[in-house]
């Protein structure tokens, strides 16, 4: 019942995530059944994201490495010119705007326009004829101004979303190079400058091209390891490789994951899932699908790792039970829980958990143990397990994590008292559960979840109106969000060390 909560929100702050495990399949009625996850990402969530684009292009224009240029010109009756340009790096940049489009079945064109970059370095030339020989080093800058358009494609590499950025261009609508701060230069530095600017631009050019590329790849890298970090819990991890290549249309990009739970040594198999891209709308800017073949496995998991445990003492065990049960407690337990110094009940999962979602919610099967000690005794007054069927439906706002549930079935299999050697008054155990020991772990879990994903760092996010609607088989998460510009710092920070 946690985890499957849980996991939702934590798979709600996750654009792609990557694995390796197999190769995407072409097929997608078979790809669909294999998916734990589909993630769908609309157009106003994409003009959002291309706000900021124009960051990620300055760094890419800041980390790189222009190399270096060494060449040599003859000119006719005036002789040969060799140079060697040197040192060559970025003095001050700015970009004007950014635009994009989707193209369906294709990919994304971007155009970023009004690069104004001024380049500063050092050239080394050596001008000769018949006549003299003349050799020098000065300081230089280049000053351009740039539109760059990149069409990158997304594709399925190695099990993950790659991008190939190589259909890259830049149009130069001005390039100089100036000498030694001279704005007019001498007939040499002219003809000089002249067809040594033709020689920065290609450089350039193809630096820039390729440093994008770069840049993509570190991007692909960073969202990899913070997806990984974000779904990663002890050993419980998750596997969201792709199943299928991403797909494209003018109003969405949508991609399809596996959604395999991976606790130590073990990895969860999903191949009965039931998306269709039919269940999930474009109103929104963010769209989650997470098929209950994903949650049930978290839950396994979480049980084997012996997450499902509660102990509860003192006055937060007796206070709610001065409420009035319409069946009364045995007078030894009475005693124990209301006159007790130190009351102690300790309740876990003793069987494995298994949901299944409807549109009415998540309906949680499990099997609940529990053990009363009074009096710091090592042997407990009581031990019971129960059988809970309970309907839990989940919402998020105020970075608050609320759970609701309802109960369509408690049944006590057994009850005992192991000092008293004999059983015990069912009913009461069956109410208290109901009324008390339900909402309990409900408001436990409220609040510890809330702080796993401040940990995780949901808090970061600025996620505008979530709502979490159960479907037959599977839950829909639809949002809309906030540029998240922690990600953006870190990936910065990142990218320019």
């Amino acid at each position: 019942m946690s985890h499957a909560v849980f996991s939702e929100l934590l798979l709600l702050l996750t654009l792609w995530g990557f694995g390796a495990s197999y190769a995407c399949l072409q097929d997608p009625a078979l790809a669909y059944r294999l998916s734990g996850a589909v993630c769908r990402l609309t157009y106003p969530a994409a003009v959002v994201l291309n706000e900021k684009t124009t960051k990620v292009i300055e760094a890419a224009f800041q980390h790189a490495r222009y190399p270096r240029v060494k060449g040599e010109k003859s000119i006719m009756f005036i002789g040969s010119i060799k140079y060697d340009l040197d040192n060559l790096e970025i003095q001050s940049l700015s970009i004007g705007r950014s635009e994009f489009d989707l193209h369906p079945g294709k990919g994304i064109a971007m155009e970023i326009s009004n690069v104004s970059v001024v380049f500063k370095g050092t050239v080394q030339y050596e001008y000769s004829n018949w006549v003299v020989n003349i050799s020098d080093s000065v300081n230089f800058e280049i000053s351009s101004n740039v539109d760059l358009g990149i069409n990158p494609k997304l594709y399925c590499g190695a099990g993950k979303v790659a991008a190939d950025t190589s259909d890259c261009y830049l149009n130069f609508h001005e390039l100089h190079l100036h000498l030694q701060g001279d704005k007019e230069p001498n007939w040499l530095k002219k003809v000089f400058t002249d067809f040594i600017t033709f020689t920065v631009k290609m450089a350039v050019k193809a630096q820039i091209c390729k440093e994008i590329n770069k840049v993509a790849n570190i991007l692909a890298d960073f969202i990899q390891d913070t997806a990984e970090q974000f779904l990663t819990d002890g050993d419980i991890s998750v596997d969201i490789g792709l199943t299928a290549p991403p797909v494209i249309t003018a109003n969405y990009i949508e991609s399809y994951h596996k959604g395999l739970t991976r606790y130590k040594n073990t990895t969860a198999v999903i191949s009965k899932s039931v998306f269709h891209p039919s269940q999930l709308s474009e109103n929104r800017m963010l769209y989650f699908w997470l098929s209950d073949e994903l949650f049930n496995p978290m839950l396994a998991a979480a049980h084997h790792d012996g997450r499902f445990q509660l102990n509860i003492s003192g006055a937060e065990l007796s206070e709610p039970l001065k409420k009035k049960l319409s069946s009364a407690p045995p007078e030894f337990i009475r005693k124990c829980l209301l006159e007790s110094g130190s009351p102690e009940l300790r309740v876990w999962s003793s069987s494995v958990p298994h949901l299944n979602t409807s549109t009415s919610g998540t309906t949680v099967w499990t099997k609940a143990s529990g053990n009363l000690y009074c009096e710091s005794q090592s042997i407990p007054i009581l031990f019971f397990e129960t059988v809970v069927v309970v309907t839990v439906t989940a919402s998020y706002a105020d970075k608050k994590l609320f759970l609701h549930g309802i109960s369509s079935q408690i049944s006590v299999e057994k009850a005992e008292l192991p000092l008293r050697n004999q059983l015990t008054q069912l009913e009461f155990i069956r109410e208290a559960v109901e009324k008390i020991g339900i909402p309990k772990v409900l408001s436990v879990l409220e609040v510890e979840l809330t702080r796993l994903l401040d940990k995780q760092g949901a808090n970061l996010f600025d996620i505008l109106n979530p709502d979490i609607l159960p479907r037959d088989g599977f839950v829909s998460i639809e949002l809309d969000f906030g540029f998240p510009h922690h990600l953006l710092v870190e990936f910065l920070k990142k990218t320019l060390q």
